[in-house]
């Protein structure tokens, strides 16, 4: 069964057989999202017709400068903004309908949050096992689960020797890595990061990165990592760019084998079409060929080619 729209998955899953045809879903689906801020009469639009999959167990970031969305976008995933229009999934979990008590419940069970200022994080007067035990109490969990889970959590994400210290005690990238833990105490499917290591140094920011595919591999959790810094590619499986509220790019980390046998881990960058047909050339491109305003393209058997609209395409040029 082809499944392309949500409104086709919802079909699906309803349908006899429905269930198995729906194991495949992806964790996240954003279906031509749209957000739309006003003020003082004047409109904008932070996403534009955004589509994004993420699959169940994916380490992914979203890449994007300062008011390309992806903040928008990461609200909206944490049930803490509504979309304007458009569809946006969760774990099977409609954010658009969402009543507040419903909201509630998703941000406690189906979602982790890590914010990037550690002290949004963690609760200062309380030790590092405390912090992650909080939600756990908070949503019912006997001691001794609880005491169990925050040690193993703990160990996952290399902070065990943190266990009874208290907040101030600990550096900045201890801090961070037991936040992914408390972020993760109730074992949500999914694990939104925002900016999680805009506050540390190189070093600290390596053994956050750490921590965060030890949980994926370890827990099976999803990870969408939200940031500014392009070069958080090397860190994960996969990068999304957003770019003026859309999906621009991708870089794709897979392994290839070379003439000699020999395994390599390569990354390949892809321009991403939406189901319109548009899609965002890479900056670097436009810049380096002064694109500007419309572009002139030729179908070829296999691939489109694109020229600067100031040069005319050369006969049997590439």
């Amino acid at each position: 069964m082809t499944v392309s729209t949500i409104d086709d998955l919802i079909a699906a899953r309803e349908a006899p057989g429905g269930e198995a045809a729906g194991a495949d879903e992806p964790v996240i689906w954003c279906d031509r999202l749209v957000r739309i801020f006003s003020a003082g009469g004047v409109e904008v639009q932070a996403l534009q017709g955004l589509d994004l999959q993420v699959a169940r167990g994916e380490l992914t970031a979203l890449v994007g400068v300062s008011g390309s969305g992806k903040s928008t976008l990461l609200n909206i995933l944490a049930a803490l903004d509504t979309p304007t229009g458009g569809q946006a999934r969760v774990a099977g979990h409609d954010l658009l309908t969402m009543r507040s008590r419903d909201r509630l419940e998703y941000r406690r069970r189906t979602v982790g949050f890590l914010w990037q200022q550690t002290s949004r994080n963690l609760l200062s007067h309380l030790t590092a096992a405390e912090n992650v035990e909080l939600p756990m109490k908070l949503a019912g969990a006997r001691r001794g689960a609880r005491r169990a889970r925050a040690d193993e959590l703990l160990g996952l994400v290399a902070a065990g020797d943190c266990r009874n210290r208290l907040v101030p005690q600990m550096s900045g990238g201890e801090q961070q890595r037991v936040a992914v833990a408390v972020a993760l105490a109730n074992r949500p499917q999914v694990l939104l990061a925002d900016e999680p290591t805009g506050e540390l140094d190189t070093d600290a920011a390596e053994e956050v990165f750490a921590a965060l595919r030890a949980v994926n591999a370890g827990t099976g959790a999803t990870v969408l990592i939200v940031t500014h810094d392009s070069m958080v590619s090397g860190q994960v499986e996969r990068t999304v760019a957003i770019r003026d509220g859309r999906i621009s790019t991708e870089v794709l980390l897979r392994t290839a084998t070379d003439a000699r046998g020999q395994r390599a881990e390569v990354r390949e960058e892809y321009a991403v079409l939406d189901r319109s047909g548009r899609l965002q050339l890479p900056g670097e491109f436009v810049r380096e060929l002064e694109l500007k305003n419309r572009v002139r393209l030729a179908l070829k058997p296999d691939h489109v080619q694109v020229w600067p609209d100031r040069e005319p395409p050369r006969a049997g040029g590439e």
